[in-house]
């Protein structure tokens, strides 16, 4: 099947404005997310950018300019979509502050898409309970496990969900959407639970659609602070000085 990586990105950040720009050893983070979707070598990549100083930071791949106040990355990404003319069957949503993340991490949320057939697939790590039962910022998933490597989420929260239930599974912001999925949910209104929670995977599960679950091992750390941005280049450092 055709897959196309899609990276939104746009300046206006609440937390850290700026940060697809902000330098990362020497190169702005939306430079680390293309490498990282390249280097998982399942197909094309398009920046999907809210913004002109991002179109004009970008040399190595495709990029369109979209709508700067379109609500969020998923309407962003079907927008530079329909611009494009591509027509991918899978298209994979890689948020664009994740400069970490291991490529293998796409390839198996793909994996989880086409051996599921649902329309949505997305990851989460086993997490301690006590680690992150209330920290708001980090999203749970509820899942009905099929096995010990595939299940079908039931609702994602930022409360700690289910009660009880240790580990907890923290949600990994990545998807890979069939294409008439992706259209579908852009297409559709919030849902009142998506507007409760802030959270738009609510409005897929509304609408009656098949979120796919996989396993995976590593929260990769997101660049939503200024320490957040810091912890990165010393990471990053840190590997690049590796023998």
């Amino acid at each position: 099947m055709s897959i196309m990586i899609i990276i939104p990105a746009r300046m206006a950040s609440t937390r850290l404005p700026g940060k697809p720009l902000a330098d990362i050893g020497g190169k702005p983070m939306i430079g680390h997310m293309i490498d990282i979707a390249q280097r998982s070598g399942l197909g094309p990549v398009l920046v999907a950018a809210g913004d002109q100083a991002i179109v004009d930071a970008v040399a190595d791949v495709p990029v369109i300019l979209t709508d700067p106040d379109l609500p969020s990355g998923s309407d962003r990404i079907e927008q530079a979509l329909q611009a494009s003319g591509a027509t991918p069957e899978i298209v994979v949503n890689l948020q664009g502050d994740v400069p970490l993340l291991d490529p293998a991490a796409l390839r198996h949320c793909v994996e989880i898409l086409q051996v599921s057939d649902a329309d949505i697939a997305t990851l989460v790590v086993a997490v301690p309970r006590l680690d992150i039962a209330d920290d708001t910022s980090s999203v749970k998933a509820v899942v009905d496990w099929k096995d010990q490597q595939l299940g079908k989420a039931l609702y994602f929260s930022r409360a700690a969900v289910p009660f009880g239930q240790d580990p907890l599974y923290y949600h990994v912001g990545i998807y890979a959407y069939k294409r008439q999925s992706l259209a579908e949910f852009v297409a559709a209104p919030p849902h009142p639970l998506e507007e409760i929670e802030k959270l738009e995977q609510l409005r897929a599960l509304g609408l009656g659609m098949h979120i796919a679950v996989g396993r995976t091992q590593e929260i990769p750390l997101g660049v939503d602070t200024a320490a957040d941005l810091e912890k990165a280049r010393q990471i990053l450092q840190r590997k690049t000085h590796e023998p």
